[in-house]
This record gives C-alpha cells, sequence and structure tokens, in this order.
C-alpha cells in the first residue's frame, strides 16, 4: 500500500498495446491536435487584427479560443507522447497539474459561454442598451471574473482531489489524468467525496446552463416578434453557433460525468473521454467559421493575405 507521499507516478491508460495501432493513434491525435490549433488560432489573429470585428460578441470568442487552445494542450501532447516513445507513465506533479488545468480551461469555457448568451440577450432584447451595458470595460470585467472565479474553483477541485490517500494502485483507466478515474484508486470509500465533488459541479454548471437557458427562451421570444424575416434570420444566425457550441460541450460533458464510474469499461471511458476534451475545442473554430459571414471574410482576408506575401516573397527570390 502506499499514500500520496510516496506515489511518485501514474500510469495511464494506452489506446493499444499493438505498436502499429499505437503510432496510428499518434498520428490521428496529432492531425486532430494540429486542426484544432490552427483553426483556433486563426479565429484568434483574424479578430485581433480586423478591426471591425473588436465588438464584445468576437472578443469573448477570442477567449474562447484562447481557452479551447489550453484545454486540447492540456491532455493531447501527453497522450502522443506516450504512445509514441511506448510509454504510460505521467509524474505525479504533471498528474496534479494535468487536472488542474484541465478543470480550469473546460470550467472557464462554460464560463465565457455563459457570458456570450447574456451578451446575445442584451444585443437582441435589449439593443438600445447594448452600448452602454457591454461597454470594453464591462466585458474586461466579466472576461477577467469568469477567468479568477474559475481559477479558485479548479484551485478548490484540485486541492480536493489529490487530499485523498491512493493506494489502490497508480494505474489510471483514461489517456490522462480524470477526477472519476483517480477517485477509484483512493484508499478510503470515496463515495462521499465523489459525491460532493459532482454535487458542487453540477450546481455550478447547472447555474450556469439555466442561465443560458433563460436568456434564449427572451431572445427567441423576442427575435419572433420582429416583422422582417431578414431580420430574424440576421438574429437567429448570430445565435446558432453559440446554441451548437453549447450543446455540444454540454452533452458530451455530461454524458461523461453522470455516466456510472465503477461499472463503465474502459474502451467507453476512452471514447466519452475523446468526445469531451478534443471534439469541443476542434470544432468550435469550424461551427463559427461556418455560420459567420464576417468572421468567414476576416479569415479569408487572413488567409489570402498570408498566401499573396508568401507568392510576393518567391517572386522576389526569384528576380
Amino acid at each position: 500500500m502506499s499514500n500520496q507521499t510516496t506515489m511518485t507516478e501514474f500510469l495511464l491508460l494506452g489506446f493499444s498495446d499493438v505498436r502499429e495501432l499505437q503510432i496510428l493513434h499518434f498520428v490521428v491525435f496529432l492531425a486532430l491536435y494540429l486542426l484544432s490549433l490552427v483553426g483556433n488560432l486563426l479565429i484568434f489573429i483574424a479578430i485581433a487584427i480586423n478591426h471591425q470585428l473588436h465588438t464584445p460578441m468576437y472578443f469573448f470568442l477570442m477567449n474562447l479560443s484562447i481557452l479551447d487552445l489550453g484545454s486540447i494542450s492540456v491532455t493531447v501532447p501527453k497522450s502522443m507522447a506516450n504512445s509514441l516513445m511506448n510509454t504510460r507513465s505521467i509524474s505525479y506533479s504533471a498528474c496534479v497539474a494535468q487536472v488542474f488545468l484541465f478543470a480550469f480551461f473546460a470550467s472557464a469555457d462554460y464560463a465565457i459561454l455563459t457570458i456570450m448568451a447574456y451578451d446575445r440577450y442584451v444585443a437582441i432584447c435589449q439593443p438600445l442598451h447594448y452600448e452602454t451595458v457591454m461597454n470594453r470595460k464591462a466585458c474586461v470585467q466579466m472576461a477577467a471574473s469568469a477567468w479568477i472565479s474559475v481559477f479558485l474553483y479548479s484551485a478548490v477541485h484540485t486541492g480536493n482531489t489529490f487530499a485523498i490517500s491512493f493506494c489502490g494502485g497508480n494505474m489510471v483507466d483514461q489517456f490522462f489524468c480524470e477526477v472519476p478515474q483517480l477517485l477509484k484508486l483512493a484508499c478510503s470509500d470515496s463515495d462521499l467525496s465523489e459525491v460532493g465533488i459532482l454535487i458542487f459541479s453540477l450546481c455550478l454548471s447547472s447555474s450556469c446552463f439555466v442561465f443560458i437557458i433563460v436568456s434564449y427562451v427572451q431572445i427567441f421570444t423576442t427575435v419572433l416578434r420582429i416583422p422582417s424575416e431578414h431580420g430574424r434570420h440576421k438574429a437567429f444566425s448570430t445565435c446558432v453557433p453559440h446554441l451548437i457550441v453549447v450543446s455540444l460541450l454540454t452533452c458530451t460533458g455530461t454524458f461523461a460525468y453522470l455516466k456510472p464510474t465503477f461499472s463503465s469499461t474502459s474502451g467507453l471511458d476512452l471514447v466519452v473521454a475523446v468526445l469531451y476534451s478534443v471534439l469541443p475545442p476542434m470544432m468550435n473554430p469550424i461551427i463559427y467559421s461556418m455560420r459567420n459571414k464576417e468572421l468567414k471574410g476576416a479569415l479569408s482576408k487572413l488567409i489570402g493575405w498570408r498566401l499573396f506575401s508568401k507568392n510576393k516573397m518567391s517572386i522576389f527570390l526569384l528576380q
């Protein structure tokens, strides 16, 4: 038996013991990671350099891109490195950092999405007060409050997890350090600890979810009163990407943490973990860029300018 004072490392669950499949896992995860990295960076840069997009909605979208980059960078690179080097180990301190950072980025993601729902509510339901309510100072304060409060929540969440003693081995049935899987290794019955964490997290996430639902009930009620079909379509088009992103994050996260932990198989846990930790950061840039004409235009200009600059440099070098 070993407790948290003598635990030096954990062993993460691999996707396969076959070397060829490990390499395939590395290649697939690398492609998904690069797609997420490029997509979120392009959105961040396009908004940053385009002054027409310096509005509250795009300011929060920049925050979302940063958080998505952080979220996927916490879990995927370590899993890729383990597959490439045919190892499963992660140090105790790295596991603590992974739990904290993933909780931070995932929770902040949901907090920013909640603020974005409020932004859409004010823009559509109270358009005359939008400039006053959603001014630059207010936007910065809301974003900062979200980041700080989530930092404190993640610190408490992580501290509560690693305050327990581990004597059930060091094999974590997941490709990254996930709290429900770590609680399986506790010396004593961790049901109370798990229930406490679950209830606390559910209260926070449910509050955000209820706020988003109430906001959109008000939004849809207002939009349906707009006499112009073009006006209704324009209002809906600014809300659809946000609704899809919220639904994706909520559904995958809820399924992952509300399924029976001790009765689920390792294979199912791996698939579900990929769905809620890899899919949302990768899909968010695609969802927002597909439905947003302004953002698509900014991205087209950005990519076109890069290609033009590269071609211009090539012509210069050939002369």
